[in-house]
């Protein structure tokens, strides 16, 4: 599946509700043009992965290996939250399995077939033929980003 971008599981499958939620602390909002003067500084406890994740006992975490989702937001080394319980529909991000390896593309559906689409021009959609194997395996409900520091 050369033009696909991959998905890995993190190591074996990762279940979101086994692991517990991680809890981080909000100073304040920020803000992408001229910062406030007046802004509150508060800080109140947040639990991110609460505020994602709806059925923690069918969510997972997978790493992403390739480019073809970079328009949506996806690169190489992100980790997706997968929800297995979200029923998937018509642009919905999914995970995939295409003859046996994961990929991650947004679900196009009409008419009653179905075709996987990247999010880069330069890769080829995925569209099932026949006798191949395609089953969509979860919705990708957040991708998460580790900018280098």
């Amino acid at each position: 599946m050369s033009a696909a971008t991959r998905v890995q599981l993190c190591n074996a499958p990762r279940l979101l509700g086994e692991q517990g939620l991680w809890a981080y602390k909000l100073h304040s909002t920020v803000r992408a043009g001229f910062p406030s003067p007046a802004e509150d500084f508060e800080g109140q406890r947040i639990d991110v992965l609460e505020r994602l994740v709806k059925h923690p006992q069918a969510t997972y975490s997978m790493k992403v290996r390739g480019e073809s989702m970079r328009e949506a937001g996806i690169f190489d080394g992100d980790v997706l939250l997968v929800d297995r319980a979200i029923k998937p529909s018509h642009g919905h991000i999914v995970v995939a399995v295409v003859d046996g390896d994961f990929t991650v593309k947004t679900l196009h559906q009409r008419d009653g077939r179905m075709h996987l689409k990247a999010a880069n021009p330069t890769f080829v959609d995925i569209t099932p033929t026949e006798g191949q194997t395609v089953e969509v395996w979860g919705v990708v409900i957040a991708a998460i980003k580790q900018f280098k520091s």
